[in-house]
């Protein structure tokens, strides 16, 4: 692996421990597509530090289980105040 991979792996992963954010926001933030940060957190990582990979995926599960009430919540500030329509 590449040193400048195994170094991106690390960053995103303390990243995510410390933010708790999103795949999504991850990849923002570091520049990445959303699979690049899938690859790294679920491939790559537990090659590199198997104790770090288990935290990043305890971040990772919360996410998933939570991802419908941060779906729910788009689909209501898109449709509160009138702005029925307007996509």
């Amino acid at each position: 692996m590449h040193e400048y991979i195994r170094r991106r792996v690390l960053e995103v992963s303390a990243y995510l421990i410390e933010t708790s954010a999103t795949v999504r926001q991850a990849a923002g933030v570091f520049g990445v597509s959303k699979s690049t940060v899938h690859k790294d957190m679920t491939e790559r990582l537990p090659r590199i530090n198997q104790q770090l990979a288990r935290k990043v995926r305890h971040v990772l599960d919360i996410n998933k289980a939570e991802r419908h009430l941060r779906g729910g919540e788009a689909t209501r500030r898109r449709y509160q105040g009138g702005d029925v329509g307007k996509i």
